[in-house]
């Protein structure tokens, strides 16, 4: 009841979610950081550097010219389309029908819903990997679907076990997701990981929805799901640019899928948004036609920050799998460790360091933790010096 004292509540669905871990807990940082702490995050995968220079002119320029302050096409201008089928094409030998096979989205986020309020109905299965990204958990509930976890495990090294998959009762599911480059694990994609997922998909008449922002992130051969023939027949592809060109805060991204599902997915997205800035996205023309040194460049940032990751990883304890692709490192925490949050908050409170708990992407995650490779290596190499005087004065 609230001070007024009338007896208003929320609706169900509210009080089947919670708030995102991430938010509550950097309030907590802030909290602490106000009090003087100088906490160093290592928990947020959100990129620190700028993205390419043309993509910042281009936004200055546009931005000045009168015309460009209106309100845009829900399908986004044609010159993206052009662009994120040129970058499909380029990188990941897919064409695309920029017309009618692609849809710009205000970040993948937002992606997730649509999809979501697209194909499912109240009560429908939806199969939701564990561990896993968290907004494919509490989007499915938003939408009162049924969720289904399916186990990611170290020991059929953090892919789908197939075999398991068919015990389900699958005439029940309608959507399935799928998310490799694997966050939070970084499993790299395989082509035969996803002719399986594909098999799976139109056997059992289940959309395939697959979430592809890390493909350029430590990874020197990008993967797009759609390279199978005939993925399109079942499958959407979500791409970011939010990691793979430093412009996690500018919110651009796309679906990509045959034009039917596309058609379902603007008729939701049409009824939510109303589309993008011009300057932004032409802005975001100018990154998407970048060469391979653009890539290199970032690459070698995050390099040179996954060396000192696995160093923090090694001086907590915790062991790791060296292939990991991605913005992330992911490591087992030591078997005398109470759990992963417990391990996190030690290291938070002793050393003024933030981690992430595995625990939050799902029950598997729960003997993990995860170091993002978006600090400086200055501020992780400090973050390292902290932790290592907190185990020598144990």
């Amino acid at each position: 009841m609230n001070s007024d004292g009338l007896n208003i509540v929320p609706a169900h669905r509210v009080s089947e979610i919670q708030e995102y871990y991430f938010s509550k807990k950097l309030r907590e940082v802030a909290q602490l950081n106000a009090q003087g702490a100088d906490i160093i995050s290592l928990g947020i995968g959100g990129p620190d550097r700028p993205p390419h220079a043309d993509v910042i002119s281009t936004l200055c320029e546009e931005a000045h010219k009168d015309g460009n302050h209106s309100y845009q096409p829900y399908v986004g201008i044609p010159e993206l389309r052009q662009a994120f089928a040129g970058w499909y094409r380029k990188w990941y030998g897919v064409e695309l029908d920029q017309a009618k096979e692609i849809l710009p989205l205000i970040g993948s986020k937002e992606g997730i819903l649509h999809i979501s309020l697209a194909f499912l109905n109240p009560g429908d299965g939806v199969l939701v990997p564990n561990p896993g990204y968290p907004t494919y958990t509490s989007v499915s509930r938003l939408a009162q679907a049924e969720i289904f976890t399916y186990d990611l495990t170290a020991g059929n090294r953090w892919l789908p076990d197939f075999e398991a998959l068919e015990r389900l009762p699958l005439e029940r599911i309608k959507l399935m997701w799928i998310n490799y480059p694997h966050m939070p694990t970084g499993t790299p994609a395989t082509m035969e990981l996803f002719r399986k997922i594909v098999d799976f998909g139109r056997r059992h008449g289940i959309v395939i929805a697959h979430d592809n922002p890390y493909s350029f992130i430590l990874n020197d051969n990008p993967m797009s799901i759609l390279q199978v023939d005939g993925a399109k027949d079942i499958a959407i592809e979500m791409n970011s640019m939010s990691k793979s060109h430093n412009m996690a805060g500018w919110r651009v991204a796309m679906l990509a899928s045959n034009p039917t599902f596309v058609s379902w997915v603007l008729k939701v997205k049409s009824n939510i948004d109303s589309g993008q800035f011009r300057p932004l996205m032409l802005a975001a023309v100018k990154g998407l036609q970048a060469d391979k040194s653009w890539y290199d460049t970032v690459n070698s940032v995050y390099s040179a920050r996954r060396k000192v990751a696995e160093r923090i990883m090694d001086e907590l304890g915790c062991s790791y799998d060296s292939n990991q692709r991605g913005l992330f490192l992911w490591g087992r925490i030591p078997d005398d460790a109470v759990s992963s949050e417990s391990l996190a908050d030690k290291v938070l409170y002793d050393a003024r360091v933030f981690i992430t708990p595995g625990f939050i992407f799902g029950s598997n995650g729960d003997r993990y933790v995860r170091i993002s490779l978006c600090a400086t290596e200055e501020n992780m190499e400090r973050a390292l010096d902290r932790i290592r005087k907190v185990n020598d004065n144990k």
